[in-house]
């Protein structure tokens, strides 16, 4: 254990489980509803409401061997292509051989997925692709359409939920076992204000952390939680520096921030093109996919040209699907557009890419077990070794289903004992919160700093600017106690920044070790892949005095997650 957590009042309340999971996408209510089909007593905890988190903004789909003359095989070998070197095989395996039933059991938990004439599922293709694999429902709206399923089929089975809540912290018992979190609850309802879930098995699936950033596609609560969680709690971390930015979100302006609309890679799937003002197709030539190679290509491609023509986005020309198509087809991309006064039928669509996706994040084994006994992570904030370098296409809907399915099925089989949670006081000193304001001058570091372009001039900037704040905040708590001084109020602003900051530090440490460009990481100054060296993960633990500890690990292959597997 580290010995860190946030500053925060005691739990005022508890409730005892067999199982708590923290998130309620694709991943956290797979493995909710699994958990308990298997007779666990489990509570689902969620930052919004139940249907508010990232897999309800997926347009695309969830990729998966479903199409005649496709086989897992072949879906394997597009993951590790777009993975650049970096994919646990046997975790991409994992990932393409169960994934095609556990869609198929999501249907019949009650998704519903579009079809053809003929009754079978409508597949589209998306970048990296070499198949017609992604599964979509309401033309554009999958995300929506998963999430709706499993919110009915979480409330049929009347499990416990706490919305609204804020997680805070890893609990453990004497032997520095999980025992359950801590967590705020915001506004009124069953529970109010600090209170702990108690329970031997805490599944993170708390999503991604692209507010790091000023612009991206993720929501407002998409802040880092969970991976700052489990880097106070001693787990470790890996791939944090590969942070996919989606190649055409739609542009609102140079000095837009928050979340930027999407406008899915399936566009392109069905034959838009990207073209710069003079309509020019730059990506041909580029890639054998064109505009269909993998993300990082596509975005690095666009970042080139809006360089060489001193442009602040290029733009994606789908004109020729007509009124009938778009309005079919991509519903949703197409309100978002003329919401903002583009009409993507009759002019081109303004493009930039944006922060998107976290490839890294809290490290696990192929039963979602991280470093820390007890504690689980699934989907978007966990680290399985699928993506690698970075994520294909729609494998991340299916990457939360099969590893939460894998992850219920570890705790059915194991189901360790309730245990009492050591006091909280006695988790060591707590984290001085930096002021909630400190968010901006994190994501303007970040985006400057570590953006889709980075150099070793750039990153270092950043460091020395988060670090800054970083200090600043440890001042200021010091000072809190003097005359006049005025100390950061513990509350949900400044818990989030404080994540903000954690992730974003541990984020800019390994980006500044991995001298090399691969996959997302894209340096500048260090343009060559460098397999010698390079095809190796990052593997980040924070130490007890705060700062970020980067090990290189010996080959390709992720260590066990613990001494004993």
């Amino acid at each position: 254990m580290t010995g860190i957590r946030l500053t925060a009042p005691a739990p005022g309340w508890a409730i005892d489980a067999d199982v708590v999971v923290v998130g309620s996408g694709v991943a956290g209510l797979t493995a909710a509803l699994r958990c308990a089909a298997a007779g666990l007593d489990t509570v689902v905890v969620t930052k919004a409401r139940l249907d508010d988190g990232s897999t309800r903004w997926a347009q695309g789909g969830i990729a998966a061997a479903l199409g005649e003359g496709d086989t897992p095989e072949q879906h394997l070998d597009d993951t590790l292509v777009a993975g650049a070197g970096l994919c646990d095989e046997e975790a991409v395996r994992t990932l393409v051989t169960e994934g095609p039933d556990a869609v198929r059991r999501l249907i019949g938990t009650g998704a519903h997925f579009d079809t053809t004439d003929g009754g079978d599922i409508a597949l589209t293709r998306e970048g990296g692709h070499h198949r017609r694999r992604i599964a979509h429902a309401g033309g554009d709206a999958t995300g929506a359409e998963i999430s709706r399923a499993l919110v009915a089929a979480v409330r049929e089975a009347a499990l416990h939920t706490i919305e609204n809540a804020l997680v805070l912290d890893l609990l453990t018992d004497a032997e520095g076992r999980t025992a359950g979190v801590s967590l705020h609850v915001m506004g009124e309802g069953q529970h109010d204000g600090v209170g702990a879930v108690r329970a031997p098995s805490v599944v993170l699936a708390t999503g991604g952390m692209g507010q790091v950033f000023s612009a991206t596609t993720n929501p407002s609560v998409s802040t880092g939680d969970g991976v700052a969680l489990a880097l106070r709690a001693g787990a470790e971390v890996s791939d944090l520096e590969f942070v996919q930015f989606h190649p055409t979100v739609l542009f609102l302006g140079a000095d837009s921030e928050g979340q930027q609309p999407l406008v899915s890679e399936a566009v392109r799937g069905e034959g838009a093109h990207l073209v710069d003002a003079d309509g020019v197709r730059f990506m041909t030539g580029q890639h054998e996919l064109a505009e269909l190679a993998p993300r990082d290509i596509v975005a690095k491609g666009i970042t080139r040209r809006m360089h060489e023509k001193g442009a602040e986005h290029m733009y994606l020309d789908a004109r020729h699907f007509g009124a009938a198509m778009w309005e079919q087809r991509f519903p949703t991309i197409l309100a978002a557009c003329r919401s903002h006064g583009i009409d993507p039928v009759t002019e081109p669509v303004p493009v930039a890419p944006a922060a998107h996706y976290a490839s890294g994040g809290v490290r696990t084994d192929l039963r979602g077990r991280t470093t820390v006994p007890g504690l689980y992570a699934c989907g978007e904030v966990a680290c399985t070794g699928v993506h690698g370098a970075n994520r294909l296409a729609s494998n991340s809907l299916l990457e939360g289903l099969v590893f939460a399915e894998r992850i219920a099925a570890d705790i059915a089989e194991t189901r360790p004992p309730r245990t009492e949670p050591a006091a909280v006081a006695d988790a060591g000193e707590p984290v001085a919160l930096p002021a909630p304001e400190a968010r901006t001058a994190i994501q303007r570091a970040m985006t400057r700093g570590a953006g889709v372009l980075r150099s070793a001039d750039s990153l270092a900037a950043a460091a020395a600017e988060l670090e800054a704040l970083h200090r600043e905040a440890a001042a200021d708590a010091e000072e809190a106690g003097g005359p006049g001084a005025k100390a950061v109020v513990p509350g949900v602003d400044a818990w989030e920044v404080a994540n903000l900051l954690l992730v974003s530090r541990v984020l800019v440490a390994a980006a500044r070790d991995r001298e090399e460009t691969r996959g997302c990481h894209w340096r500048e100054d260090r343009p060559d892949r460098d397999d010698a060296h390079g095809r190796r993960h990052l593997v980040v633990r924070i130490a007890p005095d705060r700062t970020p500890v980067v090990h290189r690990t010996e080959t390709a292959a992720f260590p066990p997650v613990r001494p004993s597997d």
